[in-house]
């Protein structure tokens, strides 16, 4: 037969990986080196060449996309069907096992699968029936530890006499929970793999049946696989030369989710016999770019090692920006996406990528005030994040009791004991009588038309709602915000969820803080709206504008996790400063460490073409202006790959709705002369010594300079400080 189809598109890597005998394999993948026509063109040179029936191999991946794309490719290559073929996710291979061996699974046979949403919401009927407070236990957090233990293979009753106090009240509702599920015959996605290996593990007959099935397993992305993938892979192909798994330790950044890095390190102790070919030629970035993703991985010990290499050019060195502020920095950013557009090129093939998605603020009101579409890929705009949307429906309840939507919205957020019969029962006076839902909890207050508990968990939220708006009313406008996601509760109730996304959670809530202290009323509007009023519109249509459809020629945000397996001609990774990335809880975890590190190469290995990483030299945090110092992974890279961008010197006001920037030359000649200050100048300030200005914002009594001091950048009032210019 001809082979050609399937050789003659590989380079001699991948050859090598394709047409090895079969034996336990480790193709270690560098990104963009081709590792998914690896696999499929070592599936069809086993089915093609060696003669194994397509029912005899089994594929496994983490998404349904990577699947179908697998699958897609496969048929293109064989011309004909793999609809019989075992290819699929992990979670979708164990659902279709399960469904063969539902009895020996101890499955009713139309059980049904319960999805995230779904597993949550039986958790928070069984804390209500065992009558522990959600506030105090929310469901995520009990969500989190059941999937945790069933991930490591642990049952509830594995549990029993090991646990201390706090551990007896999660195995309390674990076991409660797995009684309900037997009851309902459903099964969450843990659940899936837990049944198939414990299937495995407990019946030989039907483990043999399958290790004699499949002649050949296929591994995608196996560094990100946990204990469970792992353990139910071991038990298929025991210590046997029909695994071959690829997979790229350098790209291994979702431990923080279960995934067991260990795996790929230990797979030649499982395959004493294994084969480890690597794939090092990348076919997606410039040579310089390959170059600083190298130079920053070799900084990881824990590592199998390789290095990157392209036939390409070397092409442009990579720009490095330290911007004055966040602001700033989001400024540069688009002001270079706004030159490459104008050059020519598509929006679609620039991305932004940032360590927290906290950080998509600022770019995302700088693309709306340059009107550059954009689309926060795998995630909602900053506006539209319920945590937000939660703390804005506050803030609109201050501005305005009667607006029922806030009202709904936050009644009983966080929990407080007002339960869906208390709000039908408001909504219900309210219809009847066209009142605000404001104005009928008042009613049932005061006519004491409710139960004790309810109508005095009712009367507690009423009473907060005016007493923040009581003690924030002359505030300044981010005081004001920071106090009511404080005083609301929001803070601890997000706080103390211990799950993934409380972190995050809790940084889109500073950072509305610091979108507040920055907010400053057009001179142009109506000098009657409050600054509130004002600042809720601008959120209000900054929420409304269209985020840019999938296939519309647009920006693309992201976080360096969402962004993996993606690739865009021009790259932006920004937020390179020590405490934001690497992450303030990794820098003195040498395991964490190198984990953020390897997110850094996933990020620089997005590039195909041009790389900018940009720094800031102060960031708003809470309110307040905080010293930022250039990460250590910046620090890592050779100079003679890097250029630095010299900052821009300009005078730009703070940031509104309807903010402009001007460059110094652009000024007016009047209001060039309004102060006595400029740019570059050096001034001495009795306390902090000799400096040099670096930014002015405002003018009269709100002008202010950003002076660089030998030990520190300050933001200094002129008409309040004592400037000496030098």
């Amino acid at each position: 037969m001809d082979i050609t189809p399937i050789i003659a598109p590989l380079n001699d890597a991948q050859r090598e990986a394709v047409t090895a005998p079969s034996q336990a394999m480790l193709i270690l993948a560098g990104a963009g080196s081709g590792k998914t026509r690896v696999l499929v063109h070592r599936i069809v040179w086993q089915i093609q060449v060696n003669g194994l029936s397509p029912q005899s191999i089994l594929a496994v991946t983490f998404t349904n996309k990577a699947a179908n794309e697998m699958r897609g490719r496969v048929e293109n290559l064989l011309d004909s069907s793999a609809s019989s073929m075992w290819i699929g996710t992990f979670h979708g291979i164990a659902h279709r096992l399960l469904r063969r061996h539902a009895e020996q699974a101890r499955l009713p046979k139309d059980f049904q699968v319960l999805d995230s949403n779904d597993q949550q919401r039986l958790i928070k009927r069984i804390l209500a029936d065992l009558k522990i407070d959600d506030k105090e236990l929310p469901a995520k957090e009990v969500q989190w530890f059941i999937n945790e233990k069933k991930d490591a293979a642990l049952r509830s009753f594995h549990l029993v006499g090991n646990e201390d106090k706090n551990t007896r009240r999660f195995l309390r509702i674990y076991q409660e929970y797995e009684a309900a599920c037997e009851r309902s015959g459903v099964v969450d996605f843990s659940e899936l793999l837990l049944r198939v290996y414990e299937l495995f593990r407990d019946n030989d007959n039907i483990l043999q049946q399958y290790q004699q099935r499949f002649s050949q397993i296929h591994v995608d992305e196996f560094q990100d696989t946990n204990h469970l993938q792992y353990a139910w892979l071991t038990l298929l192909s025991p210590n046997r030369d029909n695994i071959f798994v690829v997979g790229d330790d350098d790209q291994a950044i979702y431990g923080w989710r279960g995934a067991k890095i260990e795996n790929i390190y230990n797979f030649k102790d499982h395959y004493p016999t294994h084969q480890t070919i690597k794939l090092e030629q990348n076919y997606r970035s410039s040579g310089a770019i390959l170059k600083a993703a190298n130079h920053i991985i070799a900084n990881n010990k824990s590592r199998l090692g390789k290095e990157l290499w392209t036939d390409l050019p070397d092409g442009e060195k990579i720009s490095v920006y330290g911007a004055f502020s966040d602001v700033d920095e989001a400024k540069y950013v688009v002001d270079r996406i706004r030159s490459w557009v104008e050059d020519g090129n598509k929006r679609v093939d620039v991305a932004i990528l940032y360590r927290s998605n906290a950080q998509s603020r600022q770019f995302e009101e700088q693309l709306m005030l340059t009107k550059t579409p954009y689309r926060v890929f795998g995630g909602l705009r900053f506006f539209d994040r319920a945590e937000i949307k939660n703390a804005l429906a506050y803030l609109r309840l201050l501005a305005n009791r009667h607006d029922d939507a806030s009202f709904d919205r936050v009644v009983n957020t966080p929990t407080r004991g007002i339960g869906l019969k208390t709000i039908d029962e408001i909504r219900q006076l309210a219809n009847s009588q066209q009142i605000s839902l404001w104005m009928a909890a008042q009613c049932l207050i005061d006519q004491k038309l409710l139960p004790n508990r309810a109508g005095n968990a009712l009367f507690y939220f009423l009473d907060l709602i005016e007493q923040l708006a009581a003690k924030t009313a002359e505030l300044p406008l981010g005081e004001k915000v920071q106090i009511v996601i404080e005083n609301s509760g929001l803070m601890a109730f997000y706080g103390q969820d211990k799950v993934e996304k409380s972190a995050e959670k809790i940084e889109n809530l500073k950072e509305l803080v610091n979108a507040a202290n920055l907010f400053k009323i057009d001179v142009n509007s109506d000098a009657d709206i409050s600054e509130l009023s004002e600042f809720l519109s601008h959120a209000a249509l900054e929420s409304a504008e269209s985020q840019a459809n999938e296939f519309d020629d647009c920006v693309q945000l992201m976080t360096l996790h969402t962004a993996k397996g993606l690739e865009f001609r021009l790259v932006f990774l920004v937020g390179l400063e020590d405490g934001l990335f690497p992450s303030q809880q990794s820098i003195y975890d040498a395991g964490k460490l190198e984990e953020e590190r390897r997110l850094c190469y996933v990020g620089i290995t997005r590039a195909r073409e041009k790389l900018y990483i940009t720094h800031a030299e102060k960031r708003l945090l809470y309110g307040r202006e905080t010293p930022a110092s250039k990460s250590r992974f910046l620090r890592e890279l050779p100079a003679e790959l890097l250029e630095e961008v010299r900052p821009k010197r300009e005078v730009s006001r703070p940031m509104t709705a309807k903010s402009t920037s001007f460059s110094i030359t652009n000024l007016p000649k009047e209001m060039q002369s309004d102060s006595r200050y400029r740019l570059g100048q050096r001034v001495e300030h009795e306390s902090f010594g000799a400096g040099i200005i670096l930014k002015m914002e405002g003018e009269g009594k709100t002008e202010r300079a950003l002076i660089k001091f030998s030990d520190d950048s300050r933001w200094l009032m002129t008409l309040y400080t004592k400037l000496h210019v030098i």
